[in-house]
């Protein structure tokens, strides 16, 4: 078997690369709590299996305050109290966009949000959503791992 380093995607795409940063900067300045970003933020990389990006936003939701009671029982935010409705409704509609070939956006999901949030903050919710997939592409399909990995 060869043994292959993969392509590092911000030397090759730097411009691409300082795009993303760019709306990732957007992002934190979009007005939505830091605990809920970070709480989207974890739940689709769960999904995606994006062990770089779990690592760290667990450490980023950490330093915001999160608890780590909250943090472990994210992939089971539907079964406990733990969770408010805002932070539902935005862990649910971030799983639908995570799943989207499988379960679409369906409109109790967009429902749930418009209770919750005003139309500028699902944008932007959606838009997180959207680029935290991106993310755990490029760190998976880059085979990135967290510090301290072998």
């Amino acid at each position: 078997m060869l043994d292959r380093k993969r392509a590092a995607l911000h030397a090759l795409a730097p411009e691409a690369y300082r795009a993303l940063l760019g709306v990732e900067a957007c992002l934190r300045e979009s007005g939505l709590e830091k605990s809920l970003v970070e709480l989207v933020k974890m739940r689709a990389s769960q999904i995606n299996g994006c062990a770089f990006c779990l690592d760290m936003h667990s450490r980023d939701a950490r330093k915001n305050g999160e608890t780590e009671q909250r943090l472990y029982l994210l992939n089971a935010w539907r079964e406990v109290p733990f969770y408010t409705e805002r932070e539902r409704a935005a862990l649910g509609w971030t799983e639908h966009l995570t799943r989207v070939a499988t379960d679409g956006a369906p409109d109790a999901a967009y429902d749930r949000l418009c209770a919750a949030f005003s139309p500028t903050e699902i944008a932007n919710l959606t838009l997180l959503v959207g680029q935290i997939n991106l993310w755990n592409r490029v760190a998976i399909g880059g085979a990135l791992q967290p510090p301290g990995a072998a």
